[in-house]
């Protein structure tokens, strides 16, 4: 059996020991359960458990002893059995001269999507695995890629349409004669269409139109309306002082690019402090589930990126092992992949603690949604020169305001207050990082 196991907190009590720890199961297994096979052995895996909770668990094997780790390790034994596969070859049916080309497993949780774009036309020739399609879920965008080298021969499917895993786009000639001539069902569709008006009436038209909301926009709309109704939204702010993290990066940005090969930005300072602040402050890395509260043993940072699209949060996995250079890389490659559409579910899955900076956009002051199911939110802004008292005399200094959100229920304002108080410290003075003060 495969179970999660966690501290049970609320009681000041533990009611079983296991291995000298005290643990609690605190959700019961489901009955059906998926036989998956790693080096140690089988495990009986219950699939509606995977991506909600990762902490301690247990790995009972038949005949074995009771084995305790850290759940992000069995997760990773168990990689083989449990990963996604999106790719769309194992979707595709060939019928001689003709394959189809067919929408891809999309992800546990997504059973349909939107045929949002055909990227190609009838006729076009294509390669194996290049795009030709686009499927928007309510949390990516999916490519559909032709299974072998052809010409594409017609579209079976229509912009709009709800499509699931297995649903037929189109139809791949895989020699350039069995595509030659269109077929007649293609042909009627091109002729009964009407030509499209001229650009100055689509102009016109522009602002009459009802343009409807996308998956992504209404599954933002529905998780930030969920936050709102479920959680005790509270905000605390403070303002920091960037002279000396603006002073770092400028004296060492040519080196840390030549070294690295990435810019220095601030974002990885406020990454660092945050991990500080969430080692010092472990309450905002939890979370309620149901009657407890589960202490994370982890930080995954998620960062907020708008993108044309709407609103993503790719995560930073395991930040607190990271430096400034590895934190830099991984959100050049995350931002770059969310902004162009190929970023995975997998990449968003999670995270436990989220930044948003709003001061890219010129925000001086928000009060950030928390995004479920996480307990805590930090918002960053501009950067505005202001007038300060320092030693006495009154100096300009770039300053920016600080917001946390955090949850009432779980997070006391005296947490949310030293967290927020521990940002500032390190960001105002990055030496602290060093010597862990």
């Amino acid at each position: 059996m495969f179970g999660v196991l966690r501290r049970k907190v609320i009681s000041g009590s533990s009611s079983a020991s296991i291995i000298g720890k005290s643990w609690r199961t605190t959700r019961p297994l489901a009955s059906t359960t998926v036989t998956c096979f790693t080096p140690e052995g089988e495990v009986l895996l219950h699939p509606g458990i995977i991506g909600n909770i990762r902490s301690i668990c247990h790995v009972s094997q038949p005949g074995g002893a009771l084995n305790l780790r850290p759940l992000r390790e069995v997760m990773t034994s168990l990689q083989p059995c449990v990963s996604m596969q999106m790719h769309s070859r194992m979707f595709s049916s060939d019928s001689g001269d003709l394959v189809d080309a067919v929408v891809p497993f999309m992800g546990e949780s997504i059973s349909d999507g939107t045929l949002a774009a055909f990227l190609k036309k009838p006729g076009d020739r294509v390669e194996v695995d290049e795009p030709i399609a686009q499927v928007e879920t309510d949390k990516v965008t999916i490519d559909v890629a032709s299974p072998e080298a052809g010409i594409i021969q017609e579209f079976v499917a229509k912009e709009g349409d709800t499509v699931e895993p297995g649903t037929k786009v189109a139809i791949i000639s895989k020699s350039a004669e069995g595509a030659a001539a269109p077929s007649k069902k293609a042909s009627e569709d091109t002729v009964s269409q009407p030509p499209p008006p001229p650009a100055a009436e689509k102009m016109e038209e522009k602002p009459k139109a009802k343009v409807p909301m996308t998956r992504l926009r209404k599954r933002v709309a529905t998780r930030l309306k969920d936050s709102q109704n479920t959680f005790a939204l509270l905000t605390t702010f403070n303002e920091v002082d960037m002279t000396n993290l603006m002073k770092l990066r400028s004296e060492y940005k040519d080196a840390f690019f030549e070294k690295h090969g990435v810019k220095l930005g601030l974002m990885s300072g406020f990454v660092k402090a945050a991990v500080s602040g969430l080692q010092n402050q472990p309450i905002i890395n939890a979370v309620i589930d149901g009657d407890d509260i589960i202490y994370r043993d982890y930080i995954d940072i998620s960062i907020a990126v708008g993108t044309p699209k709407g609103l993503v949060v790719p995560v930073i996995r395991n930040a607190e092992k990271m430096n400034f250079a590895e934190i830099e890389k991984e959100i050049n490659s995350l931002a770059k992949k969310a902004n162009n559409g190929t970023i995975s579910i997998d990449e968003m899955a999670g995270g436990s603690f989220t930044i948003s900076n709003g001061g890219v956009y010129g925000s001086l002051l928000s009060t950030p949604i928390i995004n479920p199911p996480q307990s805590a939110i930090l918002g960053m802004h501009s950067i505005v020169s202001r007038p300060m008292v320092v030693g006495g005399n009154i100096i300009p200094r770039p300053m920016m305001y600080i917001a946390l959100t955090y949850d009432h229920r779980l997070i006391d304002g005296r947490e949310a207050v030293f967290f927020l108080r521990r940002i500032k410290d390190v960001v105002e003075d990055p030496r602290r990082l060093l010597l862990d003060i």
